[in-house]
């Protein structure tokens, strides 16, 4: 009898998620940042950890600055991409450039880089409004994935992702 253990063989992936709640504060952005930046690192996703940490902070960031009260951040990895989405309670979705104009402002524009740098970073992205959900849950949701070949969203509706 041996009690060495059975040799291990590497299966597919599997998937996780985590939520972080994070309260209307403005630490709440960096808060969200330096956890991204650990899940994508200790799940083997290091080469998207800084573009991950951007759009994070930048979408954490408008909650904070566009809502009324808590954001939610979640991060789950399908295969070998990983979405991001933040929920906060403002069911107003943000204003996209219009058509001519830089998807990022000029540098001394001060405010209206965030969404832009999400089109611009993200392998997929979108966002829609949760209005008189059965759970009684509001706002809306902005999301993004990163990794897996995943494909540069375009519709007609451009945040339909």
């Amino acid at each position: 009898m041996s009690c060495a253990p059975e040799p291990y063989e590497a299966g597919p992936p599997e998937d996780w998620e985590y939520t972080l709640q994070v309260p209307c504060d403005p630490l709440a952005p960096c808060i969200a940042r330096r956890t991204l930046r650990t899940i994508f690192e200790e799940h083997g996703f290091s080469e998207f950890a800084d573009t991950a940490e951007l759009l994070t902070s930048e979408l954490v960031t408008n909650s904070y600055r566009y809502a009324d009260g808590p954001a939610s951040v979640r991060v789950r990895r399908d295969g070998e991409r990983v979405r991001v989405s933040v929920w906060d309670a403002n069911p107003k979705l943000p204003a996209l450039a219009r058509a001519g104009e830089p998807a990022v402002p000029p540098g001394d524009v001060e405010r209206g880089r965030g969404l832009g740098l999400v089109r611009l970073c993200a392998d997929s992205w979108g966002g829609f409004s949760l209005r008189d959900q059965q759970q009684g849950l509001g706002g809306k949701m902005m999301w993004f994935e990163l990794g897996g070949g995943a494909f540069r969203a375009a519709s007609a509706d451009p945040l339909a992702g």
